[in-house]
């Protein structure tokens, strides 16, 4: 049975910054525009085929004989503060916060991406064969080969973190455009690495656009597009199948009888609308996707409430496009990841910087994870399904109101894992001060 159709009149909420729950009003029936399931497949497959060189370059990925993953954990402590009452199901929390090698969401994407630009040109010289040992790329032919060509790419830090860092261990040159609101010690951990990383003064479109001029300009450059590329989306897609068996392995159901709501944080919506690409196909409608961003940077939901032909910025609607979660400060959502979101995607959240702030302190002290803000937003997806009328009514639309004490409720983080002890610090300090100045306690944030 399909969810039914929401009332699209009542989800057309007027834009502001004040935190919300939009739903989606299209009826949830995944439709493929650009994306295949079979290109996720092999996606799949050459991560699979590169993992015993990716194991001998990255020593944090030995345990899991190449494979970038992150652990699924449970999170009783945060369960307790959210649900006070019980009845809501469980809480995990999908660590991506403590991926190996760019510890964030974008690592597979990007990673993927870097990989299938060093397996063509591998293919393309005869260096090795689908078969083949690729650790035979850590010859010195093969790093000949690709030291002749250049990777690029335009970020606000996590995505240029896994790129450049994938890109500079094979012996590409690789370049990141980063935009001025990127980290300092992100740039830094780049510039350690041997990648050469380029400041622009403007937000996140201008660095992209700065990126795929630079590489227009090469002859042997590669443009890695954050906002365009469907080997970054499949790389993310693959995230959802070692979900699936994560979830099998802890005894997860997941069906009509035990729904799955997933909150994914979401900048310019690659990443998110990969992982839930992939989710439809493995559990079709007994999954909910819920896409989280900040109440001064909501692209996505900007996009997704725009007409199919019209382009929607944030700054059309008169906001800043500011936010301490660096990672989701864009502007213009990425139009395939809208297509393939229209008939996806459960609904958006968008939640404050004190709010971010707050959970990341919460998370820390009741169990003991280290993440950035943007790694916090989507707990507040979870606060707004259960605490809002637009939750509520989701949960009704859909026939999930006596389901939800065997529903699983999993948090989606990214970023943390290289975050430098002092910029935590900060980052606890200012949700301290926050709750100084409100009278609050931790937790309290709410819709």
């Amino acid at each position: 049975m399909q969810p039914p159709l929401l009332d699209e009149a009542r989800t057309m909420q007027t834009l502001d910054t004040a935190p919300k729950l939009w739903l989606n009003p299209q009826p949830q029936i995944p439709q493929t525009i650009l994306a295949t399931h079979a290109a996720v497949d092999e996606a799949d497959a050459r991560l699979l085929r590169f993992a015993p060189l990716l194991a001998e370059l990255f020593e944090d990925t030995r345990d899991t004989a190449g494979i970038i993953e992150s652990p699924l954990l449970r999170a009783p402590a945060m369960q307790r503060a959210f649900h006070d009452g019980g009845g809501k199901g469980s809480l995990w929390i999908k660590a991506d916060h403590a991926l190996p090698v760019a510890g964030s969401i974008k690592a597979r994407g990007g990673v993927h991406e870097v990989l299938e630009i060093a397996e063509n040109l591998a293919l393309a010289h005869d260096l090795i064969a689908r078969d083949s040992d690729y650790r035979d790329l850590l010859e010195p032919r093969a790093r000949e080969l690709f030291s002749q060509h250049r990777i690029v790419v335009g970020s606000t830090g996590n995505l240029g973190m896994s790129i450049g860092i994938m890109a500079s261990a094979l012996g590409f040159h690789a370049t990141v455009h980063m935009s001025s609101d990127a980290k300092p010690w992100k740039k830094k951990r780049l510039r350690d690495r041997g990648v050469e990383v380029i400041e622009n003064d403007g937000d996140y479109g201008l660095a992209v656009a700065a990126g795929r001029k630079r590489a227009a300009e090469d002859g042997r450059a590669f443009f890695i597009d954050d906002e365009h590329s469907l080997p970054l989306f499949y790389g993310y897609a693959v995230a959802a199948r070692r979900l699936a068996r994560q979830c099998e392995m802890q005894r997860i159901a997941v069906d009509a009888g035990h729904p799955l709501f997933v909150y994914l944080p979401c900048g310019v919506g690659g990443a998110p609308s990969g992982i839930t690409f992939g989710l439809k196909q493995v559990y079709g409608e007994h999954v909910h996707c819920f896409f989280v961003e900040p109440t001064e940077s909501p692209c996505f939901l900007a996009q997704m409430q725009a007409p199919p032909d019209t382009l929607r910025s944030v700054y059309d609607l008169g906001m800043s496009n500011r936010t301490e979660a660096d990672g989701l400060a864009v502007a213009q959502a990425s139009l395939l990841a809208v297509a393939e979101m229209r008939s996806r995607l459960a609904g958006v959240v968008t939640t404050s910087d004190a709010a971010m702030f707050e959970d990341l302190a919460t998370v820390f002290h009741l169990e003991g994870h280290v993440i950035e803000p943007s790694a916090a937003a989507g707990f507040s997806g979870l606060r707004a399904l259960f605490g809002t009328d637009e939750g509520a009514r989701y949960l009704g639309a859909n026939g999930l109101q006596d389901k939800m004490a065997d529903a699983t409720h999993i948090v989606w983080t990214t970023g943390g894992r290289f975050l430098p002890p002092d910029e935590h610090v900060r980052f606890l300090d200012t949700a301290a001060g926050q709750r100084a100045f409100n009278g609050a306690t931790a937790g309290a944030v709410s819709y």
